[in-house]
């Protein structure tokens, strides 16, 4: 066989190991770890190495591309090299082979092996997991090298695995998902979620130190039955010397169990023996690690602490659910404010609590407006009620008013089980943003 003919071979033997290299590099990044599990139970073939291959799913998508890549290029060179053989200008010998290698490696590798991977993603997963496996232990150093340098090369830095498979890119899915109507909008929301888990801390879902319900440690066990009653809540801080000095939380179940058989409704219990231990965490904990370590130690409620070691409020595992599928409301929470009211007109009433990047989004999704902040802003407030607070540059009281982003801000609210007045919820609707400061506001006070 002459040079060219032996050319011509490699070039068809580097571009079908480049297709299968694109079409399994699909299929891996399309597949659900927890259907590998249930394959790995039902004892298929290659399932057990199929999990190894997802442990390190980021390194082993990051190797098949550098083969891929590695295949196109020299295919890329040799078509040249053939080209020039049979055409004897060089500059439309260069021509025909980017014209050629572009139109196979779109039509190729970009359409028809991705759409394999696609449909098949789970047989053509299984029947290379074993190979793959072995070849990314082999070429894992190289990958690691390669991925360290372009990240040195990359302004502002990279990704530790590589860009190849990203958060980004998932939640680019599941919006072309969403828009293609495969996905539901609830479902879009719910999904997104789970991504915004790990940069959402506990801090911002908390119930704040000011709405905590809490029952002193000298109390007995009866006085905390009726205050659990009262306050609708079946777990309670108990407190020893003050507000940040939680010694235990007290559960209605733990309660009900010590003092139903007593005649004296639980006077000869104190609240002390009926406690259970607290866990402490820091309000700047990550939701994701929170919701896994409270689903590991089986726990519901956690107090979180500042960085000063003061008690900064309450989380239970209900809240971080609530991020993710939205309010949850039982038979009795009807009475709950709701967090979020429409009133008509692009008005609304919302939860004090609510955080400026849900007010941000409830404008963007359901008026079509983009809400913009003076810089600054956000990078000093998280939710609505520190918006008016920031605005008028003291603790608000009910009926307090500010003009912000577009938006005028009215503060609502009564008085506490203390006495003291505090904003519950704020009344947001649209106003032509104001030419002066659009911090500017002033406050109505209620007696």
């Amino acid at each position: 066989m002459t040079a060219s003919v032996w050319m011509i071979l490699t070039v068809i033997l580097l571009m079908a190991v480049a297709g299968v290299l694109s079409t399994v590099e699909t299929a891996v990044s399309a597949i659900s770890r927890a259907r590998v599990t249930e394959m790995v139970r039902d004892e298929v073939a290659g399932a057990k190495a199929l999990v190894r291959v997802l442990d390190f799913r980021a390194r082993n998508v990051n190797v098949l591309v550098l083969l891929r890549t590695l295949c196109e290029v020299a295919g890329a060179v040799l078509v040249a090299v053939i080209a020039m053989e049979f055409i004897h200008s060089d500059a439309w010998a260069i021509t025909a082979a980017i014209v050629a290698m572009t139109l196979f490696s779109y039509l190729v590798l970009g359409v028809t092996s991705r759409t394999l991977g696609r449909r098949n993603p789970y047989s053509i997963s299984l029947a290379s997991a074993v190979i793959l496996g072995g070849v990314s232990r082999l070429l894992g150093p190289v990958e690691k090298l390669l991925i360290w340098t372009g990240n040195v090369l990359t302004p502002g830095g990279g990704f530790r695995d590589g860009p190849f498979s990203t958060e980004v890119e998932l939640r680019e899915m599941v919006d072309i998902a969403r828009e293609r109507g495969i996905v539901e909008h609830d479902e879009r929301r719910m999904i997104q979620s789970v991504f915004d888990l790990a940069s959402t801390s506990a801090r911002s879902v908390m119930v704040p130190r000011p709405e905590m319900v809490w029952i002193e440690s000298e109390k007995h066990a009866g006085q905390a039955v009726a205050l659990c009653v009262r306050s609708g809540h079946s777990r309670i801080p108990v407190i020893g010397d003050g507000a940040d000095d939680i010694v235990g939380i007290v559960y209605l179940k733990d309660l009900v169990h010590q003092t139903y058989t007593l005649t004296d409704g639980g006077r000869s219990v104190p609240v002390t023996d009926v406690m259970r231990q607290a866990t402490f965490v820091p309000d700047s904990k990550p939701l994701d690690d929170l919701l896994d370590e409270m689903q590991r130690d089986r726990n519901h409620i956690a107090v979180l602490v500042d960085e000063y070691g003061g008690v900064a409020g309450l989380i239970s595992i209900e809240d971080i659910l609530e991020e993710i599928v939205g309010e949850i409301a039982d038979e009795y929470d009807e009475d709950e404010r709701a967090p979020i009211e429409p009133l008509g007109d692009g008005r609304y009433r919302v939860v004090a609590r609510l955080s400026l990047g849900e007010l941000i989004e409830l404008y963007d999704e359901s008026e079509g407006r983009e809400i913009r902040f003076d810089d600054g802003v956000e990078d000093e407030v998280d939710t609505v009620s520190g918006l008016i607070a920031y605005g008028l540059g003291r603790v608000p009281l009910p009926g307090a008013e500010v003009e912000a982003g577009g938006l005028r801000l009215t503060a609502e609210g009564a008085r506490d089980r203390r006495g003291r007045m505090r904003v519950h919820a704020v009344v947001v609707e649209p106003v032509d943003p104001a030419p002066a400061d659009a911090g500017a506001g002033h406050e109505q006070e209620e007696n």
